[in-house]
């Protein structure tokens, strides 16, 4: 039999200012398999720590242990905890249920309907479900990443680039707006990459709105989506997506929340008709930089989601082609801390300009901005410049053009540098998403089409200072080649570039080899065990074991060309160990006292991808050596003085069946507002005749019995208890104290006396005159209604009448 008498939380705890209230256990799990798994439930008094019983208004953490016993494959575990009394006894703290990692908290107000928000106070029962419970449950899951097919999604012509989100359930999205769109248009479309199909939440595309709130159905948008629009997360949320914007009287910055599925909110930063139409965003200092149709620039604070102060700056390029509202032909770039943008007209020849954040104005050796090439030719984009040890040092244009070179650059400080040597002449080439690959080299990949280009990726390698090999690669089993590539997000977990093209299509490019599908697979799973226990304890954790590849045949994974990365909180890389031959990845030189928090990151090369079925999904598991993991929640006791306990027991139902946790029932003291008052008056009969002091007579009744009542030999006193309870409870139990008149204690008894009653007590004595004056004396011992057992009894003050002989008198 498991006991839990607990005292204390260890010195050092994060929660040692919380003293556990003693719970005994009272019994084992009750289930007849004694391979059952098993829930131990305990409680903490969060507000009066260590408190026996405990007190009205107290708040309780109920905690339970869950062990696992099952065979061994994960199976859906589910563990449901009704709160006895809940909202009379006690009361359901909101946004207190703490489920371990990969669990789904979810709660109910009847106990049978279950929610997956939290009702607060209103909480009669909360639950807990993993599907993926194994034995021990010091584990977390993560599922691989199938490789990515072609996908015709409603992603459409105009999907244009793709941005890839992973949500904190661990699926990996690919996120896209239509561009050049008008208001009212759908422009915004999810795909599910762990499932190859759009995500949940359609119909799509949703609209794009000014106001926060919730995505829209097509038709109810008020922002129209600029020609070539660049997005950037917010550095300290992710989820959170800027990119150009145009309503009907200002061009500005539109954001997405991606987490939420919402729009959140508008920014306005120029509002003047010749600017309608906006080239950027980039990131840059912790702002946002954007340049109008007229050649400004325009800043966002990325805090603040507000205008900058002092912009629109002044133009650093001749106007784009502002006449066709969002159809600005240019882009943006950063290159060590400026800011450049190209702009062309089809009228002009276009141009290359300089912004310098740091001095508010045009860039040092770019007082005027340098051309790209003769009119009438274009661009729709802006690239940074490296040096093979990968430091930016100039930016770059590539035009749309017939003959002579089709890409021009310049320094930082405005001297011309040589074209990279990818580029052909005549087709359209958009901005590049530029990474470092997994053999560390610094590389940018272009989209391409036009003319008889039906679409391709070109690739720089800048650490070469040359071509990539295998590039430009085409991509044939997408629809027949007709991709027309705009651009492509790097995902770190695969290593392969996700694409998206003006044929409609999404899909993916293996940066190394440019095959198209990318036979990559690959997953970043994040671990902190001492998120899988919420008592407060320091002691639940021992180390860190390992990770191991599931439900994949090795047969199919080229594990010697693969690679795992081992990261700390902020990112620093712990450690990159290699997978033995059986799938499995050493963990347990890691210090889980130097790293509590570690994320791992597999980065699979596929020999074939036939282990990703619609019934087969491969996995990686990691597991650390601990105690069995936790649920908790907190409940509030009733401060009504009709509760003297409060009790709590859960069921977990898993593979080996269902089993109940041991009881748990806590004293509840009477506070002050619940105790009884009781007033004890003890009075004489100043009557001569029996009959006036009878029980209900008139008496009178008196504290001293006048001199002569009470004859000259025997003297026979009559005596009249008054017990009166003037307080907010009962008493039981109840007895009178009368040492100098037994009968007084005999004639009442043991008695009860609810609140604001009365009881009296009559009895008589029998004395010699000669032993008067008498003093007698009464109190009363009780125990208040609703004590937890073993309350020790209390006893009044004394209540005390005379007596008298003439000795009264001398």
């Amino acid at each position: 039999m498991r006991r839990m008498v607990h005292t204390a939380v260890r010195a050092g705890s994060a929660f040692t200012a919380v003293l556990l209230l003693t719970a005994v256990t009272l019994a084992p799990p009750t289930s007849a398999d004694p391979e059952a798994s098993q829930l131990a439930k305990s409680a903490q008094n969060v507000t009066s720590p260590g408190a026996d019983p405990a007190n009205h208004g107290d708040t309780l953490n109920w905690v339970l242990d869950y062990t696992d016993n099952g065979p061994g494959a994960p199976a859906t575990a589910t563990i449901t905890d009704p709160i006895t009394g809940a909202g009379a006894k006690q009361t359901f703290v909101p946004g207190s249920l703490d489920v371990p990692p990969g669990w789904s908290p979810s709660w109910s107000t009847d106990g049978t309907t279950f929610l997956d928000t939290d009702p607060g106070a209103l909480t009669s029962a909360v639950r807990a479900t993993n599907p993926n419970a194994r034995p021990g449950g010091t584990h977390r899951t993560g599922a691989l990443l199938p490789p990515v097919q072609a996908l015709a999604t409603p992603v459409g012509g105009d999907g244009y680039t793709p941005i890839l989100h992973r949500t904190a359930a661990g699926k990996t999205e690919v996120w896209n707006t239509f561009h050049h769109t008008g208001p009212a248009a759908g422009s915004l479309v999810c795909t599910d990459l762990s499932t190859g199909a759009l995500c949940t939440g359609g119909p799509w595309p949703k609209a794009l709105n000014t106001a926060p709130g919730p995505f829209q159905p097509a038709g109810s948008g008020d922002i129209i989506t600029m020609l070539t629009p660049q997005f950037a997360a917010d550095p300290a949320n992710p989820a959170i997506v800027f990119y150009p914007a145009l309503t009907s009287g200002s061009v500005g910055v539109g954001c997405l929340d991606l987490a939420a599925r919402e729009n959140c909110g508008y920014t306005a930063l120029i509002n003047t008709p010749t600017a309608w139409s906006l080239a950027g965003l980039v990131a840059q200092g912790g702002n946002l930089y954007g340049t109008a149709a007229n050649g400004q620039v325009l800043c966002m604070a990325i805090a603040g989601r507000t205008p900058c102060a002092g912009q629109p700056y002044a133009a650093i390029v001749p106007p784009s082609r502002n006449a066709q509202g969002n159809l600005y032909l240019g882009s943006m770039t950063v290159a060590d801390g400026k800011i450049f943008a190209s702009s062309s007209d089809q009228s002009n020849e276009p141009m290359l300009g300089c912004f310098d954040p740091a001095a508010g104005a045009s860039c040092a050796g770019w007082a005027a901005p340098k051309p790209l090439g003769l009119a009438p030719i274009y661009t729709y984009n802006a690239f940074t410049y490296y040096d093979h040890a990968g430091v930016a040092i100039g930016a770059c244009s590539t035009l749309v053009v017939t003959g002579g070179p089709s890409a021009t650059c310049y320094t930082l400080a405005g001297a011309a540098l040589p074209p990279p040597p990818v580029f052909g002449a005549g087709v359209l080439t958009f901005n590049p998403e530029t990474v470092t690959t997994p053999d560390g080299h610094l590389r940018s990949y272009f989209g391409i089409w036009g003319g008889t280009q039906r679409g391709a990726t070109v690739c720089m390698d800048w650490t070469t200072g040359t071509g990539c090999a295998n590039f430009p690669a085409t991509h044939p089993t997408v629809n027949s080649g007709f991709t027309r590539d705009y651009g492509y997000a790097y995902d770190t977990s695969t290593e392969c570039l996700v694409g998206l093209g003006d044929g409609g299509y999404l899909f993916s490019v293996d940066p190394v080899t440019g095959s198209t599908p990318c036979i990559r697979t690959g997953v970043t799973v994040a671990l902190n065990p001492a998120a899988f226990y919420c008592d407060g304890g320091d002691s639940h954790v021992q180390g860190y074991q390992s990770a191991r590849l599931e439900n994949i045949n090795l047969a199919n994974v080229n594990l010697a060309a693969s690679t795992v990365d081992v990261t700390d909180t902020g990112g620093g890389l712990i450690a990159s160990p290699s997978f033995a031959p059986d799938g499995t990845i050493d963990l347990s030189g890691i210090s889980v006292t130097d790293h509590p928090d570690i994320s791992v990151s597999a980065h699979l090369v596929l020999n074939n991808d036939t282990d990703f079925t619609d019934t087969n999904h491969p996995t990686m598991t990691l597991t650390y050596q601990g105690d069995a993991p936790q649920v908790c929640f907190k409940t509030t006791i009733a401060t009504d003085c009709s509760t003297t306990d409060v009790t709590n027991t859960a069921t977990v139902t898993d593979a080996t069946g269902t089993s109940t946790s041991n009881p748990v029932t806590l004293a509840v003291a009477p506070g002050s507002g619940c105790q009884p008052k009781i007033v004890v008056n003890k009075e004489i009969c100043a009557s001569h005749h029996s009959y006036d002091c009878r029980p209900g007579g008139p008496g009178p009744w008196v504290k001293k019995a006048p001199v002569g009542l009470l004859g000259l030999l025997f003297a026979h006193p009559r005596w009249r208890i008054t017990i009166t309870n003037v307080g907010a409870v009962g008493i039981s139990n109840a007895k009178v104290n009368d040492a100098a008149e037994p009968s007084c204690a005999t004639a009442a008894g043991t008695f009860t006396l609810a609140a604001g009653a009365s009881k009296q007590v009559f009895c008589d004595t029998s004395i010699l005159v000669s032993l008067l004056p008498m003093t007698n004396k009464a109190s009363v011992t009780y125990v208040p209604a609703n004590s937890p057992p073993g309350t020790p009894p209390t006893t009044t003050e004394f209540s005390s009448a005379v007596a008298c002989s003439l000795l009264c008198i001398l």
